[in-house]
């Protein structure tokens, strides 16, 4: 497991309840548990769940985009509690090639914590960061077709519908939301 906690100097964002940050060394547990849930991996990439070691992967390629990219998935903590609910933040969305160059905005909540409002609320902290500090001028979101909850959550942003496709690496049919900021 890398360091994650090395390069803790970069925004940190806050809402009413949340905190977001960047993923630190012992985020790893909590984040393996939110990703070893299948109805919480349903919709993401092949549908399968991961295990801590893959986990672990993840967490080192987010790391990665945050070097390369001075922006990334931010690990979003409950303030009350200070448990790790999940994630939501920026990804350059490589795997799919068709709408490149793009910036994608993201979230996943473990099943505990949907239907509170947490993704809509960390999301939009996400959005103005994106506007006002990064001078992004647009944003994409991508779900794969049946996962209503997260179009939902795109539709709150002021996202719309740009079209739909298929993702090469998986054959899922996805849809790609779009704003301008």
């Amino acid at each position: 497991m890398p360091d994650l906690t090395s390069s803790l100097d970069a925004t940190s964002l806050e809402t009413p309840r949340l905190l977001l940050r960047r993923w630190q060394s012992d985020d790893l547990d909590g984040f393996a548990a939110v990703n070893a849930q299948p109805e919480v991996m349903r919709y993401i990439h092949d549908g399968r769940t991961l295990d801590r070691a893959a986990t672990a992967e993840r967490l080192a390629n987010y790391q990665r985009h945050w070097n390369e990219h001075g922006f990334g998935l931010y690990a979003v903590e409950i303030k009350e509690t200070g448990e790790l609910a999940g994630f939501t933040g920026l990804a350059v969305p490589t795997f799919l090639p068709e709408i490149m160059p793009a910036v994608e905005i993201g979230w996943r909540l473990g099943r505990a914590y949907w239907g509170r409002g947490l993704a809509t609320e960390a999301a939009q902290a996400v959005v103005a960061h994106a506007r006002a500090e990064l001078g992004l001028r647009r944003l994409v979101s991508i779900h794969v077709v049946g996962n209503e909850a997260s179009a939902r959550v795109m539709v709150k942003l002021g996202m719309s519908l740009e079209r739909e496709t298929v993702q090469p690496d998986t054959g899922r049919r996805v849809r790609v939301y779009a704003m301008d900021l």
